[in-house]
């Protein structure tokens, strides 16, 4: 992590007095923004600070079960309310992501104020130096929520209660797929384990994050892997699409295909598996891989992306059947 000691000296600072603070998540927010941003400003309402989270669009359903989540603001649903708070605010906390493009409109007003410090609170790759006053950036980390317990834990240890470890729970749980990635480490565990001891009871957050979809969703799975899964390249690429009829038929909520990209890597031989996903303006791009191979390389190459090694994504504006053939080109280069 980037001088971790020194940015945690600088933050105390900085927070030693009260201060107007806004914690920001990433579009299509998922269980470790959310997580994360909740912990934290938690943490920072119990030292005296006034706080407002905000997430550019609506996090999943399956998530609304979390304390705390009624508060925090959609952009897409009050973008006027959301650019007053932001322009007001004294610490601008970016949490789960590095780049402002991920942000759609809010990254704007993010922006425009050029007097609020900004934190960088992230796990993701290339986060750029010279947009933060402050950076927790370790991209070696499973999840957000594991630098945010650092955090917690180097300052306020005793601020983690039940709902807090709870919250970086879901975080870290969420980010390492149920603690079965590459990504998980004995430290993860050892975390994992500590936050138990808080009172998270974990059989009721992992059926209330793994185990509560709607009937709609269960057949909409079954319907993409049934209907639009292909697997190519000798059999170790596949991917799935999902355009807007689709999703209209099975009534589609945000999150509804929330780990579908997965399940073609259950395919033995399958090293890389990709997720095309219909919206307004362009087809989102979700990318997974097994071992040594690169996606976040892929995105960045292919699709304008980036993220992590094993899991990353992008953008494609061209339509469906172009996008798929454009896929199909950059894998046959990719793998050779």
């Amino acid at each position: 992590m980037v001088d971790f000691d020194n940015n945690i000296a600088i933050l105390q600072k900085e927070l030693s007095s009260p201060k107007r603070i806004v914690l920001v998540g990433h579009t299509n927010p998922d269980g470790d923004a959310v997580g994360s941003m909740l912990s934290l400003s938690l943490w920072l309402k119990s030292a005296g600070h006034t706080t407002n989270c905000i997430v550019p669009n609506r996090y999943p359903y399956f998530l609304e079960w979390i304390d705390g989540i009624s508060e925090v603001q959609v952009y897409k649903f009050a973008s006027v309310l959301c650019d007053t708070i932001v322009a007001e605010a004294d610490i601008v906390v970016c949490v789960d992501f590095n780049q402002f493009d991920r942000l759609e409109g809010l990254g704007e007003a993010i922006e425009k104020n050029d007097s609020a410090l900004r934190v960088l609170i992230d796990h993701h790759l290339d986060a750029p130096d010279d947009t933060y006053d402050i950076l927790f950036s370790d991209t070696q980390s499973c999840a957000t929520a594991m630098i945010v317990h650092k955090i917690l834990t180097t300052i306020a240890p005793s601020v983690i209660d039940r709902t807090i470890a709870e919250n970086l729970y879901v975080g870290i749980m969420t980010d390492t797929g149920n603690f079965s990635y590459s990504n998980v480490t004995a430290d993860v565990f050892r975390v994992a384990a500590e936050l138990v001891e808080c009172g998270v009871d974990v059989q009721s957050v992992n059926t209330a994050v793994y185990n509560t979809f709607t009937e709609d969703r269960v057949r909409l799975l079954g319907y993409v892997i049934s209907e639009r899964m292909e697997v190519i390249h000798n059999g170790e690429a596949a991917y799935m699409s999902l355009n807007e009829r689709e999703m209209r038929r099975f009534n589609f909520q945000v999150g509804d295909s929330e780990g579908f990209v997965n399940y073609p890597l259950t395919i033995e031989g399958v090293k890389m598996s990709a997720m095309f996903s219909q919206t307004r303006k362009f087809i989102r791009v979700s990318l997974r891989s097994r071992g040594n191979l690169d996606v976040s390389e892929f995105a960045a190459k292919y699709f304008g992306g980036g993220g992590h090694k094993n899991a990353s994504g992008g953008k494609s504006f061209l339509p469906m059947k172009e996008t798929i053939e454009h896929y199909e080109a950059a894998v046959d280069e990719f793998l050779g």
